[in-house]
């Protein structure tokens, strides 16, 4: 999807919003995520460390198979990796859990009059998983997940379907993520992009991958709201510029 696409919103018209990544920055669910890749690549015969992987959590399924095994590879075993994460993934669902403050970060957004979008490379049916947990579709307006995009992040394609989704242009948006592959791909659409440490990536990382600020978790974030790059869309919002 090409940013250009987003064409100018007409005064009257104008929308804020916040895109939000889901696993790891909403939800506690970087590492199952890992240990399910781990346990796949072992499936069929592949060793990788479980720093590795965890480092490309937050890529597209595809794009993390890619770079963490060798180019030379029989590919036609990628497929069955891939299946076999959403497996052993599938079977955590159960215990999914929001991180602190996530729920209430969504409210403030929305109750501040901001579109919010979620905007994941998670599989459809892990989407609506994390969604379950979260239990906050009342604040939510739009998701995509991997279907909606040629490109998995850190291509852009996602976001731009959430942007497009909620009627918002990237200049007038926020994205918030955990990994530097967030960060990436807002700044592939010039949106700024904000930071958060609790799904395992160092502030260092995400500040060098393009973050604007970066806070530890939702709940620090919801705490400085009000001096962050979201605050300063909610007071754009509430003047009505």
């Amino acid at each position: 999807m090409d940013p250009q696409h987003l064409r100018p919103a007409g005064a009257a018209e104008r929308r804020r919003g916040v895109l939000f990544d889901v696993d790891g920055t909403l939800v506690d669910s970087s590492y199952l995520h890992t240990l399910a890749w781990w346990q796949a690549f072992r499936q069929q015969g592949h060793d990788v460390p479980m720093a590795s992987i965890h480092h490309c959590v937050g890529m597209g399924g595809d794009r993390l198979v890619d770079s963490l095994l060798p180019q030379g590879r029989d590919r036609n075993a990628d497929a069955e990796i891939l299946a076999s994460h959403a497996a052993l993934f599938a079977s955590s669902w159960a215990v999914l859990r929001p991180f602190d403050g996530a729920r209430d970060l969504l409210a403030q957004c929305h109750f501040g009059g901001l579109a919010v979008a979620l905007a994941s490379s998670a599989r459809t049916q892990d989407l609506l998983a994390t969604r379950r947990a979260l239990g906050s579709d009342a604040h939510i307006h739009a998701a995509t997940s991997a279907n909606d995009a040629k490109a998995s992040k850190p291509a852009p394609d996602i976001l731009v379907a959430a942007l497009e989704a909620v009627g918002v242009q990237p200049s007038d948006a926020v994205y918030v993520g955990d990994a530097v592959w967030d960060m990436q791909a807002a700044a592939a659409i010039g949106m700024p992009a904000i930071g958060l440490t609790c799904g395992g990536t160092t502030a260092a990382e995400l500040r060098d991958a393009g973050a604007a600020e970066v806070y530890s978790g939702p709940r620090d974030l919801l705490d400085n709201l009000q001096s962050s790059a979201i605050g300063r869309l909610l007071t754009a919002s509430s003047a009505g510029g």
